[in-house]
């Protein structure tokens, strides 16, 4: 019988009625109790790592919950996590980065209602979680939720209330789950794996454009951080491209050693600064980091994995342009690969 590691972490799934509205309370024996299932799978321990809205989730989570599977990895063949849907997007992307290669499947999961509710999500996901833990055809960081299983590097919460709030952007889904049975499209090997992590640099900062967004909002978050996202309009760019004050604080900022990268706010097909004039001198001349077809999610995490790495901004581009967890398919032919050191 398979041997299973449940980490809990808080979550809609945890939470109880309070005067102040549902707050996380239950651990991880709880949830077993409520799908006895589960026993007949696997042999499953528990661990709660915190027991927070996933709101309140930070880096400093991300690295606890490296650690604990770092420590057991050996004792067990798969592990679950349990995690509030608001921030499990962003916790996936980040452990695709701090475990690399995983030959065992590290399973993220959790639910729109409380497992205690008449009518909830919360006992099927958990279900299919273990399903996918124990089947050991799959390997890696994954979303399991809604009966779809979801890359690490892939998810995004796409709905707030539905119970399919997940997809899988710019990449299939890995396989469904129908009637307690996987069904995998996609299956891969670890070569060498697993490779963990430990050590993000948190001084990293998303700003959204909207139309009239001021330029000193971007000299403040350059300013307070090592790295910027901008998260642009359409295939990418910045207003008034390359005759703006938007372009001189990236300049700037650049020529600081610091890091920008260029997304888009649509959420399918990704990023091309080659295609208008706003966004064609910011890679060609400056060298600013283009996302692709990454999400928002995963270029967050793997800027803070690349910068606790190093801080030279050509071995950072080489780092970002390297492939990890299929989080980016569509490279530029003049980036450059890097081998990556392990900690």
């Amino acid at each position: 019988m398979k041997r299973i590691l449940m980490l809990t972490t808080g979550g809609t799934i945890a939470s109880e009625m309070t005067e102040a509205g549902l707050a996380p309370g239950l651990t991880g024996e709880d949830f077993l109790n409520y799908i006895p299932a589960v026993r007949k799978l696997c042999q499953v321990d528990c661990r709660q790592i915190c027991n927070i809205d996933s709101t309140n989730m930070t880096p400093a989570h991300w690295l606890r919950i490296t650690a604990a599977i770092r420590e057991d990895y050996g004792r067990y063949d798969g592990f679950v996590i349990c995690h509030g849907t608001d921030t499990m997007a962003y916790t996936a992307a980040a452990l695709s980065y701090l475990i690399q290669e995983s030959p065992k499947p590290i399973v993220l999961t959790g639910s729109q209602k409380p497992i205690h509710a008449d009518i909830t999500d919360s006992k099927t996901n958990l279900l299919d979680a273990f399903t996918v833990a124990c089947d050991g055809r799959l390997s890696g960081v994954m979303v399991v939720f809604g009966g779809a299983v979801i890359l690490g590097t892939r998810a995004r919460k796409t709905y707030s209330k539905s119970y399919g709030a997940f997809s899988s952007i710019n990449y299939p889904v890995l396989a469904v789950i129908q009637d307690g049975q996987l069904i995998p499209y996609l299956t891969s090997t670890a070569p060498g794996g697993p490779r963990f992590y430990g050590a993000l640099d948190e001084r990293v900062a998303l700003m959204k454009l909207i139309p009239g967004s001021s330029p000193t909002q971007l000299a403040f978050l350059l300013q307070e951080n090592d790295a910027v996202i901008i998260e642009s309009f359409g295939v990418g760019g910045i207003p008034a491209g390359d005759q703006g004050e938007f372009y001189v604080h990236i300049r700037t900022a650049l020529a600081q050693g610091k890091l920008v990268a260029l997304t888009t706010q649509v959420q399918n097909e990704g990023s091309d600064l080659s295609v208008y004039n706003v966004g064609h001198r910011l890679k060609s001349d400056l060298g600013v980091l283009e996302a692709y077809d990454m999400t928002t999610e995963a270029v967050v995490a793997k800027l803070m994995w690349c910068l606790s790495l190093t801080r030279e901004p050509d071995r950072c581009a080489k780092l970002f342009y390297t492939p990890v967890a299929n989080d980016i398919l569509a490279l530029p032919q003049n980036a450059a690969q890097a081998p990556v050191p392990v900690q």
